[in-house]
């Protein structure tokens, strides 16, 4: 990769665990957007930015028996961790994206989830990708929203400036603004723009109420309280909303957000496919 991604991504940049916690909380949704595709026995898929690798997983289960599905990412903590949970014989390759090191015109299905928000030029992106369809393959473009739509119910002002808070720090952690991010937004014209045919889309609503089970408590507590807040949002709240927020989000505190009775949380995930066949 000649410059790191969007959000500083390069082969040492490790998101391993927060793969893992999402992939196991949204576990009942991406696998209906899977089934969704009517995928068939003998099939070929890519999943190009596999992560941590259970979609993988899934979607050999889609073309068994006789399909073969590939595995690929940038990052060596992603494939290495892939490795590790996939069925036997199923290939994971590291490498970039746009300069895939795979055959050209192999696949019927490219799944490309939590990906293209990473990289800087979408578009070219996709175009890379169509040289690995078949003439009548197909590109799923999965997205889950950047922020939560709702996870405090009870209190849409403190919700409202802990997502503000959240892009400020992006803003001066990468120098991105909110523009530089239309990508999550914009699936449906990154495939036409690159001559797709058939494009739709379907958004998928990851809703959790208490009590959540321990996939989804994880999720919230880790990839979101801790890994997504946390310290990180001090400088940009007040001391009274920062407090507030700490208390929400710490296990041990009685304010503790995931115990509460009235605790409901929405996130959003799009689904777009389109295809490389008139």
């Amino acid at each position: 990769m000649s410059s790191p991604g969007l959000l500083g991504d390069t082969a040492a940049r490790d998101y391993t665990r927060k793969l893992q916690l999402f992939n196991r909380c949204a576990e009942p949704e991406l696998r209906r957007a899977i089934a969704g595709l009517g995928l068939r026995s003998g099939q070929s898929v890519l999943d190009a930015g596999c992560g941590s690798g259970e979609a993988l997983r899934w979607l050999t289960e889609a073309v068994a028996p006789g399909g073969r599905v590939v595995g690929l990412d940038l990052a060596t903590a992603h494939v290495t961790a892939a490795r590790k949970v996939v069925p036997l014989g199923t290939l994971v390759l590291q490498g970039d994206l746009t300069r895939a090191p795979l055959p050209k015109a192999q696949f019927d299905l490219i799944w490309c989830v939590n990906t293209i928000n990473h990289v800087r030029d979408p578009g070219g992106t996709v175009r890379s990708m169509t040289q690995l369809l078949r003439p009548d393959g197909r590109i799923v473009l999965g997205q889950s929203n950047f922020l939560p739509e709702m996870v405090f119910a009870w209190d849409a002002r403190l919700e409202r400036l802990t997502n503000e808070a959240v892009r400020c720090y992006y803003r001066e952690r990468y120098g991105l603004e909110e523009r530089d991010l239309t990508a999550i937004r914009a699936l449906v014209g990154v495939l036409r723009g690159e001559g797709l045919h058939h494009v739709t889309a379907h958004t998928l609503t990851i809703e959790r109420l208490s009590p959540l089970c321990s996939a989804d408590r994880q999720y919230l507590l880790e990839a979101i309280f801790q890994a997504t807040w946390g310290e990180r949002l001090r400088p940009y709240l007040s001391g009274e909303d920062y407090a507030q927020l700490q208390r929400l989000c710490d296990p041990d505190s009685a304010e503790f957000a995931l115990d509460r009775p009235d605790f409901h949380f929405i996130q959003s995930f799009t689904v777009v496919l389109g295809s490389v066949g008139a």
